[in-house]
């Protein structure tokens, strides 16, 4: 992976605590968000831990770029929990949000669950999505037409903050068959992210399955 944050220490800091899991290993840093695009165009990490605030390109930019470009998950980190920031970073199609105050053990998870495909949200920025869509003037409601009802159920889970084997288990069936349920959802729903599809859950008022 590629840790992507405008001070050192704090890099430092991060890898000591993402590589003493024995599980993670990272491959490069960068200290702005044009730098991290090119490590991540160079290096080709599956995922890309992703400050938010840094100099030449901020951490919304540099995902979009980062997405765009390479077949790496993004996992934001900050010390922000604003909403432009949140929202800015789900839209622009990040795999997870979290909040600098995370234990170690909280992200060592969520790396590893982004980079297994699943979605990552800090309980406080699941709140601030959820008031957000609310808050907003109603629109319309997103086209589930196409989903099968197993596909409404699956997005149902996603909606709900649920990953692939907590899906899996509430609806009996297999974690490998979650993953193509979701791929497919991803797909007739044109969205780029498990997040996004949550959102959309979210407006369609999807019940957990």
């Amino acid at each position: 992976m590629v840790l992507a944050d405008d001070h050192a220490a704090v890099r430092e800091g991060l890898r000591l605590v993402l590589e003493a899991s024995g599980a993670i290993s990272v491959v490069g840093e960068a200290g702005d968000g044009a730098e991290a695009v090119r490590a991540a165009k160079r290096l080709r990490p599956d995922v890309v831990v992703m400050d938010v605030r840094m100099p030449q390109l901020d951490g919304i930019a540099a995902t979009v770029e980062v997405l765009a470009d390479t077949d790496a998950k993004v996992l934001v980190l900050t010390t922000f929990d604003l909403d432009d920031y949140v929202l800015g970073a789900l839209s622009a199609g990040a795999s997870g949000f979290l909040l600098k105050s995370a234990s170690g053990t909280e992200l060592v998870a969520g790396v590893r669950r982004v980079a297994e495909g699943d979605a990552v949200l800090d309980p406080a920025v699941t709140r601030v999505v959820v008031d957000t869509i609310r808050a907003r003037p109603a629109t319309a409601r997103p086209d589930l037409d196409d989903l099968t009802d197993r596909e409404r159920e699956v997005l149902g889970g996603l909606g709900a903050g649920w990953s692939n084997a907590q899906i899996a288990k509430r609806l009996q069936i297999g974690e490998a068959t979650v993953k193509t349920h979701v791929s497919r959802v991803l797909m007739k729903l044109g969205v780029q992210s498990r997040v996004q599809a949550a959102v959309l859950a979210a407006r369609a008022e999807v019940p957990m399955p």
